[in-house]
This record gives structure tokens, C-alpha cells and sequence, in this order.
């Protein structure tokens, strides 16, 4: 093909994609810059499915032992792709970057549709903030732990690893801020940066370890329990592990607007970073546990279960340190990748005037193309739940509670509302469609694991709870919470009123009527058909 049949052809595409944004109540301001493999990398950077494994065993390995940690990643990655299918159908239908709220508020009964959809949004951009945190999470532990594996007196202090943490969060602003044009570029090597280094590990773990393996009833069936709760109460908290690992998929959901032909390509990426993430992470958790030499050591090391787990491997500081830089330098990529779409999503919502100032947060930068006040409020956030460091040993586990809980709620939110009105609350014309039974089944089970996990993840990961290990997930569920309350009763009531959009003519013209959200007579449900 000639390049200006490509290019005209490019143009038309983007005139169409813009039609359906302009359909959906939104103006196109974001460059959709993104193809299918550079957004499949952002969604996969964040994910890091065998990274964020590798760096959270402190989560599960105390809590279930080697079977909570590769059984509990099958079962977060089954129950995830169930949850991923059923926001597929929804992404389809309707691809703007506000996602699970702005759904919440199409398929929602006219006289709750603006408060659902408003708790909906505070609660996603929320856990969005919570997850970018994971990131400099991650990879002060990282660089900590790299330290104390050298130099057997040190003693970390929180401080120490909040100036790292700082660092991540303010190269990762650096770069959204400066580089937009260029994250495509970033994103894609991310992804095969990652591939790359779950490659290289894996294979230099089992080479400079062999023959000396653990047996296959260790690695696939031993449990461990020093939590001081029941067994089976002690598996289930190990789940944090894997849910974590896959969850962040909805990115591809709040980064919808800068990728073409959307409806198709959206459901893809979101379904198929799932999939890398479970078989990378499985097979990258097996091979971990097969050379790991002594579980009591790893669990309690200061230099990280990961990083024991390396050098237990290659019996050498500096081989077990050049294989940490794969994940090392993956955590940057992933915080880069988690601030960018956290501040979408606060774009979105303000676009939307869900957030205090939100003319403000709504804007785009003309030059720099990028949603800087947003990336501002993202980054302010993120160095704020930092502080917590200096006051609790148990930080990581309630910031990554709270993102996993607070993004489940958001996951479960629309496919809950369409069971509860008969699966018939979608254009028939979607490209993503879960027929009959298997829709039904997709959507109840992906209910049920974000009912079980909310639970779960707010307990604390030890019995004998302390003000340092408490966990402090409900907390700060609890104040997103608050604050979302008195948003509402200060603004949102008046002001917000959810997306408003040309409902019918986007599902091929079965109507003529403009709708806002929530606001459907009963003639227009029964428009909407499966």
C-alpha cells in the first residue's frame, strides 16, 4: 500500500474514532499515540505479572508457603480473566478512558446512576493512586535489600527507603511530564524488556543450580504457616500475592483514548496481558522455589526473599546483583507506566467534574500534550502515602491491600449492576460479546472473588496484632470513602451528573434521542439488547 493511501486511510480511522468519543459525550483533546504492542506494553509493564511475583513472596511465603504462591496466582488469574471478560463487553460497547465509572453510570436506574457512578470513580482513581505507589514500593525494597546483602551491619531505616521511593515517583513524573510523545517507545521496550529478563533469570537460576533442586512436592504442594491464623485462613491471605501480581488490567481501560480502533483492540490487550502475566509468573515462581535452598532463610532475610532466592542460586553477590537489575529496572518501567494511567483516570473523572477543581485537573497541557495537574495530583498523592513508611512495618501490605480491594469494587461494580438487570444493558452491535450461560458464569464468578478478596485482604497478616503490623487497608478504604462523601455533599450533588452521551445513535442508530446518563425511560431499556 502507498503511503498516502496509508495515511489517508489513518486519518479516516482517527475521524472515526473521534466520532465515537463525540458519541459517548467526550471530545477527543488525548493524541492516540499508542498501537496495539506499545499499549499491550504499558498494560504488561504493569502488570509485571513475574516481577511484582518475584518481589512480593514476602506476601505469601509466611502465608500458604510455596502452594499459596504458585496455586494462589492460578486461582487470582482465573478469577481476574473473568473479571477482565466481563469489563470486555463493557469496553466494547463503550471505549472512554472513565471506564468502570462512566459504565456504572449508562447502565445504572435513573434516580442512582450519579451517586454510583461518582462513588464508582472516587474509589478507582483512589486505588489507581495506591497502585502507583506499589511501584517505588517495589523497588526500594529492591535496592534495600541490595545493600543489606553486601553489608551484613546495615541497618535499614524507613527514611532510607522513602528517599528511593521518592526517586522512582519523581523520575516516573519526569517522564510522563516531559517525554509523552515518546512513551509508546517506552512502553514497548518495557515489554520486551520484561520477556527479556524473565528469560535471563529463569535460565541462570536453573543452570547455576543444577542438580541441587527442590523436589516437585515442595515447589507445587508444601505449606507454611507463621501467621498464627488457621491454615485455611492463612492460604487465603497468601492470595494477596497473586491478586496483586494481575491486578492493574483495567490500565488498558483508562488509556482506552490514545489507541486506534479501540472496540476491537482494547478487549485483546486487556485479556491477553492476563495470560502473559499468569504463564510468566508460573513459570518464573517455579523456578524460583525449585533453587531456593532454605525456606526459613529466605522468609526472614534482609536482603528480600528475591534477592536470597538469587544468590542461594548463583552463590555469587555480583551475579545475584546483575540478575536484580532486570527487576530493578521493571519496577521503573512499572511506576512510570502506573502514574501514566492514574492520571488518565483523574483527567477522566475530572473531565467529568468529580473531583475538587476539577476545571483544573481536566485540563490538557497545549504543549506538552499530557494532563500535567493530574500527573501533579497523582504524584503528590503517591509521595504522601509514602509518609506512612515512618510509622508502620506493615505499610506495604496495606497499600497494596487497599489497591487490590479498591480496584476489585470498581471490577465488580458494572457486571454486578447488568446481572442484576438481566445481562440485557449492552448494545447488541459490541464486538466483545459473552454469550448466554458462559456470560453469566464469567460475571458471577468474578463477583464472588471480589466479595471473598474484600474481606480477606483487610485482615492483618499476622494474628498478634500490633499498631506497627496492623493492617491499615480499611483505613484507607475508609477515608476514600470519607472523602468521596464530602465531595459529594459539597459539590458532586450539584454539579455532578455523570457522563453525558448520545446513547443510541453510539449502537448504530436504534434510537434518535439523546440520553444523560442514568436518565433511560423504560422504552430505551428495552432498546438495548443482547
Amino acid at each position: 500500500m502507498d503511503p498516502e493511501r496509508k495515511y489517508i486511510q489513518r486519518v479516516a480511522s482517527a475521524s472515526e474514532d473521534a466520532a465515537v468519543l463525540e458519541r459517548l459525550g467526550v471530545k477527543q483533546e488525548l493524541s492516540r499515540n499508542f498501537s496495539l504492542i506499545s499499549m499491550l506494553g504499558l498494560a504488561f509493564a504493569i502488570l509485571n505479572s513475574w516481577t511484582a511475583l518475584a518481589a512480593s513472596l514476602s506476601l505469601a511465603l509466611p502465608s500458604g508457603g510455596p502452594s499459596a504462591v504458585i496455586w494462589g496466582l492460578t486461582l487470582a488469574g482465573v478469577c481476574n480473566l473473568c473479571l477482565a471478560a466481563s469489563l470486555a463487553e463493557f469496553l466494547s460497547a463503550y471505549p472512554t478512558a472513565g471506564g468502570q465509572y462512566h459504565w456504572a453510570a449508562i447502565i445504572s436506574w435513573k434516580s442512582f446512576s450519579p451517586v454510583i457512578s461518582f462513588a464508582t470513580g472516587w474509589i478507582n482513581m483512589a486505588a489507581w493512586v495506591c497502585l502507583t505507589a506499589t511501584g517505588g514500593l517495589l523497588g526500594s525494597q529492591l535496592i534495600v535489600g541490595a545493600i543489606a546483602l553486601f553489608h551484613d551491619d546495615y541497618e535499614a531505616q524507613p527514611w532510607h527507603q522513602f528517599l528511593i521511593y521518592v526517586c522512582y515517583t519523581l523520575i516516573a513524573l519526569f517522564i510522563n511530564a516531559f517525554a509523552n510523545r515518546q512513551l509508546p517507545y517506552f512502553t514497548k521496550a518495557a515489554f520486551f524488556w520484561s520477556l527479556l529478563g524473565f528469560a535471563v533469570i529463569s535460565i541462570a537460576v536453573l543452570a547455576c543450580s543444577s542438580p541441587n533442586y527442590q523436589s516437585g512436592k515442595f515447589v507445587y504442594g508444601d505449606f507454611i504457616n507463621n501467621t498464627g491464623w488457621p491454615s485455611g485462613l492463612a492460604w487465603l491471605l497468601g492470595l494477596l500475592q497473586g491478586a496483586f501480581a494481575l491486578t492493574g488490567f483495567d490500565a488498558t481501560i483508562h488509556m482506552i483514548e490514545e489507541i486506534p480502533d479501540p472496540q476491537r483492540h482494547g478487549p485483546r490487550i486487556m485479556l491477553a496481558c492476563i495470560g502473559i502475566g499468569m504463564f510468566t509468573g508460573f513459570v518464573f515462581l517455579s523456578c524460583l522455589l525449585f533453587v531456593l535452598k532454605d525456606v526459613d532463610v529466605v522468609i526472614q532475610s534482609t536482603a528480600g526473599p528475591l534477592l536470597q532466592i538469587l544468590y542461594d542460586a548463583t552463590e555469587n553477590k555480583a551475579g545475584a546483583i546483575c540478575l536484580l537489575i532486570f527487576p530493578l529496572v521493571c519496577m521503573l518501567f512499572t511506576t512510570t507506566s502506573l502514574m501514566t494511567t492514574s492520571s488518565r483516570m483523574t483527567y477522566a473523572f475530572a473531565r467529568d467534574r468529580g473531583l475538587p477543581l476539577s476545571r483544573i485537573f481536566a485540563q490538557v497541557h497545549p504543549r506538552l500534550d499530557v494532563p500535567l495537574y493530574a500527573l501533579g495530583w497523582t504524584t503528590g498523592w503517591v509521595i504522601l502515602f509514602g509518609c506512612i513508611f515512618l510509622g508502620s512495618s506493615s505499610a506495604f501490605n496495606a497499600i497494596v491491600s487497599a489497591s487490590v480491594v479498591a480496584l476489585g469494587v470498581t471490577y465488580a461494580i458494572p457486571p454486578t449492576i447488568n446481572c442484576l438487570r438481566g445481562r440485557k444493558m449492552l448494545p447488541a452491535n459490541r464486538s466483545f460479546k459473552l454469550e448466554g450461560p458462559l456470560g453469566w458464569t464469567l460475571n458471577l464468578v468474578g463477583i464472588a472473588w471480589t466479595l471473598v478478596t474484600s474481606v480477606l485482604f483487610v485482615f492483618p497478616p499476622e494474628i498478634d496484632v500490633t499498631a506497627n503490623n496492623m493492617n491499615y487497608c480499611v483505613v484507607a478504604f475508609g477515608v476514600i470513602l470519607g472523602i468521596a462523601v464530602l465531595q459529594w455533599i459539597i459539590d458532586g450533588r450539584k454539579n455532578y451528573k455523570g457522563p453525558h452521551i448520545n446513547l443510541n445513535t453510539s449502537t448504530e442508530g436504534e434510537g434518535n434521542e439523546v440520553h444523560e446518563a442514568g436518565a433511560f425511560t423504560s422504552t430505551d431499556s428495552d432498546q438495548i439488547k443482547t
